[in-house]
């Protein structure tokens, strides 16, 4: 893990289209501004694991639901 130090409107580059700018420090918070290509997805690090543990959890209802085979129909081919 690479530690950086910045103040106030520093900037950090991450590659050729990532730019982290710390906005804003007070207390115990600190903004940052982010700009990244469209095609790059930024997730705060909470809520993936709440839609990861969501999506494990809804997996794992559908493993335990065995499907009737009356239930399914099948179409004949000639």
């Amino acid at each position: 893990m690479l530690i950086l130090t910045r103040k106030l409107n520093e900037e950090i580059k991450i590659g050729n289209g990532i730019t982290l700018k710390i906005i804003s420090i007070s207390d115990n918070t600190v903004k940052l501004g982010i700009e990244a290509p469209k095609n790059i997805q930024i997730v705060r690090t909470e809520l993936y694991e709440k839609v990861k543990e969501s999506s494990v959890k809804a997996l794992k209802s559908i493993k335990d639901k065995p499907i009737g085979l009356s239930n399914l129909k099948i179409k004949k081919i000639n």
